[in-house]
């Protein structure tokens, strides 16, 4: 029989308040080009920074297995792969540079989606007006 999991809506928001805690004060949020890596614990090799932006001091509230994320504060296109380059995923480490998680990036039905286009050219300012991460099961 294939897998079936499921979890209590309690435990979905535990899990969920762990990656805010986890995340600490002043978490960093990256948005980058090219091929996400496999996971958080694989390192960043030929993908390119677009903009970098640092979260609230109290990354997220969880509830009902929803993490909605605290403020983010804007960042800069820096253009490292050329003016226009689409963002494609993102990953949210510690103010340390630990890595947490990592989502796809787009402008509807990912994980973290902009508004209007992905494309981020440099200088150009890079606003995440609201992200959440949902426990899906």
């Amino acid at each position: 029989m294939a897998s079936n999991l499921k979890y209590s809506s309690a435990l979905k928001t535990s899990q969920q308040t762990a990656i805010s805690t986890a995340a600490g004060s002043s978490a960093i949020l990256t948005l980058y080009s090219g091929t996400q890596p496999a996971s958080p614990d694989t390192a960043v090799t030929s993908q390119v920074a677009l903009s970098t932006h640092t979260c609230a001091a109290t990354f997220g509230t969880a509830s009902a297995g929803v993490l909605t994320v605290g403020a983010i504060a804007n960042g800069t296109g820096t253009g490292g792969a050329g003016a226009g380059t689409a963002a494609t995923w993102y990953r949210l480490t510690t103010s340390g540079g630990t890595a947490l998680v990592d989502g796809s990036v787009g402008t509807s039905g990912c994980d973290l989606n902009l508004t209007g286009t992905t494309n981020i050219a440099t200088g150009q300012t890079v606003s995440i007006s609201s992200w959440t991460l949902t426990n899906g099961n």
